[in-house]
């Protein structure tokens, strides 16, 4: 079973100059996307990105250079770092179809597992006993059906779901850099898992979790997979967070029912009755995402992809789109009704204040001031 797009093989060069430009400040995935389409390759992004920014009413952000890029790829190749970019041939192929896929991703390991269909299992750090049964035996179904286990190497269920399929392939995203391995008891985890699968991280080397990069971790997670199954999640759980972008994603949402009575399985009883997929067995998801992997699989285009940038723009046109804007999200297909603009214009707009440092994006294509 493969779950792969056609190859396309980055230069050197081409490398160098991604790393470079999303290793930039204030450029994020999307950004580094937008980017990209308009200007056609890295290196010309990466000249433009100082007017941008004075554009956008902030200072010429900090820009990477060729020797930091350098010495972070010769780092990474000491440590067995591949860093890959979308339609190369470790980027887990549906991970490359969503909106915010990394530019680049830091892979190691038995990088065949990562061509492979993969089912996300996540849950409660705080998990009883009967779930980490559970998400064991059913990892293990799942792995000798043919499928990777995906999950984030965290305590409680997620570790269980690697531990019982270190031998069928499993993949641990990281919420950190290769080097910096949360919780630290788990690196023999790690180094076992890496023996048939592999690990995945958006994040430099050198880069030591914090609690912010976990939900964008947990992105990745519902991202590569065909679908997530949710073991035990409380209320306000990260599971659920998991199990909300799978959503957003196009993925499949499974969840395991627990007695009423344990808080650890509030969250996924309530994601069974806003219509998640019950799972007692891993037949259960096995025959929902058959269909799936029946289709014809490419990378497709997303929405906007193609939609070209005008740094023309009127400065009262600007200030328009700047006063629609503060700490409350709003979406862009508001911001380009109230304001009268074209998407053209609003979207150069939001990219410039967002490469000033002066926009946050968040999900579900909102956006606010910082």
């Amino acid at each position: 079973m493969h779950d792969r797009t056609p190859n396309h093989q980055l230069t050197d060069t081409e490398r160098l100059d991604r790393l470079r430009l999303i290793r930039s400040e204030n450029v994020g995935p999307r950004t580094f996307r937008s980017l990209l389409n308009h200007f056609g390759d890295a290196r010309t992004a990466l000249e433009h990105l100082p007017d941008m920014a004075r554009r956008g009413g902030g200072g010429a952000g900090r820009i990477c250079t060729v020797e930091e890029a350098k010495a972070e790829l010769a780092a990474c190749k000491k440590q067995g770092v591949s860093l890959v970019a979308p339609g190369e041939a470790p980027y887990p192929a549906r991970l490359a179809t969503i909106d915010d896929a990394p530019p680049l991703l830091a892979v190691r390991g038995a990088l065949d597992a990562l061509a492979r269909p993969m089912i996300a299992i996540v849950g409660s750090r705080n998990a009883s006993g009967a779930g980490l049964k559970f998400a064991s035996t059913l990892a293990h179904d799942l792995g000798d059906a043919g499928f990777v286990v995906i999950s984030g190497l965290a305590r409680g269920i997620d570790q269980a779901a690697h531990r019982a399929t270190t031998t069928t392939g499993t993949v641990a995203v990281l919420a950190g850099g290769h080097d910096r391995i949360y919780p630290p008891e788990h690196e023999d985890l790690l180094a076992a898992l890496l023996e048939q699968g592999a690990a995945i991280s958006e994040m430099p080397l050198g880069h030591t979790p914090r609690a912010r990069d976990f939900p964008r971790r947990n992105r990745l997670i519902s991202g590569a997979a065909l679908g997530v199954v949710i073991v035990e999640a409380a209320h306000r759980s990260g599971s659920l967070i998991t199990a909300r972008m799978a959503a957003e994603q196009g993925r499949e949402v499974f969840a395991v029912p627990g007695s009423p009575l344990d808080p650890r399985a509030a969250g996924t009883n309530d994601l069974i009755k806003q219509g998640a997929a019950l799972v007692t067995n891993a037949s259960d998801i096995i025959n929902a995402v058959q269909p799936i992997m029946e289709r014809p699989f490419a990378l497709a285009a997303r929405e906007s992809d193609d939609e070209p940038l005008d740094f023309d723009t009127d400065p009262s046109e600007r200030e328009r789109i700047v006063a629609l804007l503060g700490p409350s999200p709003v979406s862009l297909d508001d911001l380009i009704r109230m304001s009268g603009l074209s998407a053209t214009i609003v979207r150069t707009v939001l990219l410039e204040l967002e490469l000033a440092g002066r926009l946050e994006r968040h999900g579900g294509g909102l956006v606010s001031l910082v």
